[in-house]
């Protein structure tokens, strides 16, 4: 059964005749599958990536070595870079990134289930907002929890970007 989030994004993204793409690492193509089940996600959904490995990040975002050093894999720094480039790299008009661990296990200094989120806006200037989340549960358990909350968290960050917040 599609989540009712899911199928309220869709309808905000046609609304507001939104394109999306995404960088998903620890969701792994979660976000874009579940749109895809959903009747009318063709005029919504641009293109996908799943980049799990830091040189795929590297290679397919552009997200800098410096910043997976600095910051680590599971960072806010991450997923902004991979938001900034899945958008740039499309005709999207938004992108959302996620990076983190699943789990069960943790990774050195990241509990399981920590996910840190980026929503990315084309326009002048470009607008990115993140956020960490935890999710509990099993690791397919927090993976699904995980593409829903980036999902459905997109009119909250269209929102602001339309009243010239920035993050």
């Amino acid at each position: 059964m599609i989540h009712d989030s899911v199928a309220t994004a869709l309808q905000y993204f046609k609304d507001h005749r939104l394109m999306l793409t995404t960088a998903e690492s620890c969701t792994a193509g979660a976000m874009v599958t579940l749109l895809a089940a959903l009747p009318g996600a063709g005029e919504v959904l641009e293109s996908g990536y799943v980049v799990y490995s830091p040189s795929a990040k590297r290679r397919l975002l552009g997200v800098s070595p410096e910043t997976i050093e600095r910051y680590g894999l599971t960072s806010e720094a991450v997923a902004w870079e991979m938001a900034l480039g899945a958008l740039k790299d499309s005709d999207a008009s938004v992108a959302i990134a996620t990076t983190g661990v699943a789990g069960p296990a943790p990774q050195p200094g990241v509990s399981p289930g920590t996910m840190c989120f980026a929503w990315a806006f084309a326009g002048h200037p470009v607008a990115v907002f993140t956020r960490s989340q935890r999710f509990f549960g099993e690791r397919a358990a927090v993976m699904h929890e995980g593409a829903i909350y980036g999902l459905s968290r997109v009119a909250h960050y269209h929102q602001r970007w339309l009243r010239g917040e920035r993050a």
